[in-house]
């Protein structure tokens, strides 16, 4: 091939989008991601010597098998690990659709926890001060303050002078962290020599409904939330249009910078609501607190295309995976490490698949005869 008058060559293979795949054809591509997950994964199971009829088993049975005291024990810690992923998910999902890049879910789910734990030291240091059906409400919103206010900061300094989402809100993951140790071994220590606030008052602490923590239907709320927000509302369609095109936003009249800001801040509250999840959980504040969540839920949000519904099925399939996973170490002897590589396994067969819905694989024709 000639073009103003340079010889070029056409790749062997390149890089083509496809067109816009039915609903039918998605479900079927994603049906095929979890065959191929499924077989990838005991592909490697087999290689290590074991059965991966017996580990997928193994898998499915610690994440809701429970015991004969508790035959909802096993749902009850699996749900431990979904209730955080899908609701920072939610969080990370609603900056993703207006093409924010908000890597910082880490940070704010910190600062939720921290901005909460004011409120639970307050309480623990004056026992019966704030009644609980007062405080917890008080910690909800403390949490989404200080979450919001987090993922705000990179908003502002985007609008006002253009720089990069995705460095600054990773940056402030790690100031975040910083601040948070600073706090549990100086200000906040309760106990001497150790990096420690000690655990909270009862009141401080979330409620059970059935043997299940209240939390759950916090989930529930905010994915009917998000789910309706982003497509029956006025904001959620701005969001959308501010995705796809500034340019044609503003055309179109809409406060562009306004949009970034108030989503920013419902995007972080929401991951600063897990942050509270956690302390009022756990009954303390420590280093540990995201507990991977704030990244994890990157890939969540990305695999369900940021639709709510679909991320409810996807944070529980991660759910199921590291809660069984735990408990097949344990019953079957492989290590942690084994445990991982066969959850990311998993997690890069469904991702690699993801590719063939937007794109192709275009490969040269070999012409007999090169045209001109």
């Amino acid at each position: 091939m000639i073009a103003n008058g340079t010889r070029t060559h056409e790749p062997l293979v390149r890089i083509a989008k496809r067109r816009e795949r039915s609903r039918a054809e998605l479900i079927l591509l994603r049906a095929a991601a979890f065959l191929l997950a499924i077989v990838a994964g005991g592909a490697f199971i087999a290689l290590l010597g074991h059965s991966p009829i017996e580990v997928y088993a193994e898998i499915f049975k610690g994440a809701f098998a429970g015991n004969k005291r508790d035959p909802l024990s096993a749902v009850k810690q699996t749900l431990v690990f979904f209730v955080p992923l899908i609701v920072t998910s939610l969080g990370l999902s609603l900056a993703f659709r207006m093409k924010f890049w908000n890597i910082g879910g880490e940070g704010q789910i910190i600062m939720g926890g921290i901005f909460a734990t004011i409120f639970a030291l307050y309480s623990t240091d004056n026992p019966g001060a704030i009644p609980s059906f007062i405080l917890l409400p008080l910690m909800f919103v403390a949490g989404a303050l200080g979450g919001g206010l987090m993922a705000l900061l990179p908003a502002i300094f985007k609008i006002k002078f253009g720089t990069n989402e995705t460095l600054f809100t990773l940056m402030l993951n790690y100031i975040a962290l910083y601040f948070l140790k600073y706090l549990v071994s100086g200000p906040w220590q309760r106990t001497p020599g150790f990096a420690s606030i000690g655990n909270f008052d009862k009141s401080a602490r979330m409620w059970e409904i059935g043997g299940f923590h209240a939390s759950l239907l916090v989930a529930a709320a905010l994915v009917i939330f998000v789910h309706f927000y982003i497509k029956k509302s006025k904001q959620g369609y701005e969001i959308s249009v501010v995705g796809e095109s500034q340019p044609t936003a503003r055309y179109a009249g809409m406060n562009v910078g306004k949009i970034i800001l108030r989503t920013m801040f419902l995007s972080g509250a929401i991951c600063g609501m897990v942050g509270m999840i956690k302390v009022s959980s756990t009954y303390t504040l420590t280093e540990g607190i995201t507990g991977g969540v704030g990244f994890t839920g990157i890939t969540v949000a990305w695999l369900s295309q940021f639709n709510a519904l679909g991320m409810v099925l996807v944070s529980l399939l991660f759910a199921i995976l590291q809660k069984g996973s735990s408990v097949m170490q344990t019953s079957l002897g492989l290590s942690a490490d084994a445990s991982n590589v066969l959850q990311g396994i998993i997690l890069f067969s469904f991702l690699g698949t993801e590719f063939f819905t937007r794109y192709k694989f275009v490969f040269k024709k070999n012409n007999s005869k090169e045209k001109e």
